[in-house]
Parts: structure tokens; C-alpha cells; sequence
């Protein structure tokens, strides 16, 4: 009971890292080598992803092509638009850089590792999340940076998107470049899935640290009071709360099986930070990145520990039928 309470420790990281960042920030030449250092690791994590995907797990999933267009829509159209929904309803409660990163939350692509772990604990349908979840990861690079600039647009959150070069040169082309060479270095890959799992890591806990050095710089927690962060930690559990409710819902209607239904309920509600914080360090530019974040690292572990729940209670009922 206790283990289900704590927090993920990658969690306990990034807070680790974001303290780090509020007493010690970099700047001057500390926050350029910083930098640099996040760029280079956030470049490798992507080659990385290209060269761990397995083409076969994409190709294999065409054929239950209805499951995967459901899951796809819920992450990349009913997603935005419920958060798109949200900050316009409720503009007034925070900060519209807090609702540009609930908007970039929303056009995140889903997980991998994790979607498939819990579909498996709650005995879902475990091919048709591989396969989700690796279409997921790969439109997320073409289909994340339009999504949350028209959103962000439309919304008039004020935030400074990145260039079109950066989001080729730093995300597309080494994913691409990974994916090419799969076929010489993807055993050395698979076999090293722990080690690499270390590069995820640190990519992510640099490009937190170069964020919120320079949101510290420019006075982030002055903008950012008690009452307003406790808003946003209830914005993120009800985000969540409607986006399972609602895979539940249309899943039923749509006719799904039991396992087809676990399988779109975690697939399509779920939104990877191993994506996220290295393409909003892409995607956006200045100092209001910090706060942009601060909504997928309270959603992240709230998705964990909401869907372990999930996960457990249905692998439970299923073994007792």
C-alpha cells in the first residue's frame, strides 16, 4: 500500500532538479554549456527512440487498423480539444503560460513503455498497444508541433514557439537517422535497453535544469503563487478524470472487447515526458519553458499512479472470471 503512495522516484528527480535549479541556476557561460549539453542529449534520446522502434510492431498494427485509429484520435484530436475546451472556459484561474503548457500536455504523444507495462498488468491487449504506442511516438514528432501551434495560437497564451529548423534538425532527423540504421545497431540497442534508459533520463533532467535556471533568472516563482499551483494540480487530475471517463464511454459504444477497451483506455489517455520536456525544449523559446512544463511533470505522476490502480483492479477481476 505504501509503494503505491510514494511517487515515482523519476519524479522525485525532477523535483530533486528543479530545486537544484531554484538555488544553484546556471548562467552567464554555465547556462550556454548547459545548454548545449541538453541540445546533444536531446539529439541522442531521439536517435535513440528511431533505433529501439521496431518497424515490425508498426507494420503488424495496420491490421486492427480500428483500435488504432480510435487510440490515435483520442491522443492527437479529443485531447487537444478538451484541453483547448478548458483554457478557454477557465482562462481566468492561472496564468495563460501554465494553460499553453496544460495545451502542449494535450498534443503529446503517448507512452510506450508504461502504456504497455499496465495494458499488460490489466490483461489487455498487449500487440495492439505495442503497436499504438510506436505510431503514437512516431506521428508525435510530425503531429505534436502543429497541434500546439495552433493551439497556442488560438489561445493567445503569448509564448514563443520554436523554429521549424530546430524541430527538424534536432527531433525528425536523428529519430529518421536512428530508425535507418535499426537493422546494424538495433540488437546493440535492445541488448543495452537499461543503460539507455539512463540517456532518457539525463536528456530530460538537463533540459529541466537548463529551463528552470533561466525561468529562476527571470523571477518564475514570483509568477507563480501557492493558490495558483494547487489550481493547477486539480486542472491536471481533472483532465485526466475526463480523459479516462471518456475512453471508457466511446470505447462501449464503439463495440470494443474488454481487452481492446483496457488498451485504448491507457494508450489514449497517457502523455509521455520522455517526449515531452526534450520537445518543449525545442518547441518553445525564453524563460516561460519552466512553467510550460510544470503541467506534464504533475501529470505524469498522476497518470502512473491512477492507472497502476486501473491496471491492478482489472487484472484482479480478469484472473477471478
Amino acid at each position: 500500500m505504501l509503494r503505491r503512495l510514494l511517487p515515482d522516484p523519476f519524479i522525485l528527480l525532477l523535483v530533486s532538479t528543479v530545486a537544484l535549479a531554484s538555488i544553484l541556476p546556471a548562467s552567464g557561460v554555465g547556462a550556454q554549456i548547459v545548454g548545449w549539453l541538453a541540445t546533444a542529449a536531446v539529439v541522442l534520446l531521439f536517435f535513440l527512440h528511431g533505433a529501439k522502434l521496431p518497424r515490425e510492431a508498426v507494420i503488424a498494427g495496420l491490421r486492427h487498423w480500428r483500435l488504432h485509429l480510435t487510440i490515435l484520435s483520442f491522443t492527437f484530436l479529443i485531447f487537444p480539444l478538451v484541453g483547448f475546451g478548458a483554457s478557454k472556459l477557465f482562462a481566468g484561474l492561472m496564468d495563460p503560460v501554465l494553460w499553453t503548457g496544460i495545451l502542449f500536455l494535450a498534443a503529446l504523444p503517448s507512452t510506450v513503455q508504461s502504456s504497455i507495462a499496465l495494458t499488460s498488468l490489466a490483461k489487455g491487449n498487449v500487440p495492439g498497444a505495442i503497436a499504438s504506442a510506436s505510431a503514437s511516438q512516431i506521428l508525435g514528432i510530425f503531429l505534436t508541433p502543429p497541434i500546439i501551434g495552433v493551439l497556442a495560437s488560438a489561445h493567445g497564451g503569448g509564448v514563443e514557439l520554436g523554429s521549424v529548423g530546430g524541430i527538424l534538425l534536432q527531433l525528425l532527423a536523428p529519430f529518421v537517422a536512428g530508425h535507418l540504421l535499426r537493422p546494424w545497431i538495433g540488437a546493440f540497442v535492445d541488448r543495452n535497453k537499461k543503460y539507455i534508459g539512463y540517456s532518457d533520463r539525463s536528456a530530460i533532467l538537463l533540459s529541466v535544469y537548463s529551463a528552470f535556471s533561466a525561468a529562476v533568472i527571470e523571477g518564475v516563482w514570483s509568477r507563480l503563487p501557492l493558490k495558483e499551483l494547487g489550481i493547477l494540480f486539480l486542472v491536471c487530475a481533472v483532465l485526466l478524470a475526463v480523459m479516462l471517463g471518456l475512453t471508457q464511454i466511446v470505447t462501449k459504444l464503439l463495440g470494443f472487447n474488454r481487452e481492446d477497451r483496457i488498451t485504448a483506455i491507457f494508450c489514449g489517455t497517457k502523455k509521455s515526458i520522455v517526449s515531452g520536456i526534450p520537445m518543449a525544449r525545442v518547441l518553445f523559446a525564453g524563460p516561460d519553458m519552466g512553467l510550460i512544463l510544470l503541467p506534464v511533470m504533475i501529470f505524469h505522476q498522476m497518470q502512473l499512479m491512477a492507472c497502476a490502480w486501473l491496471a491492478r483492479r482489472w487484472g484482479q477481476e480478469t484472473a477471478q472470471t
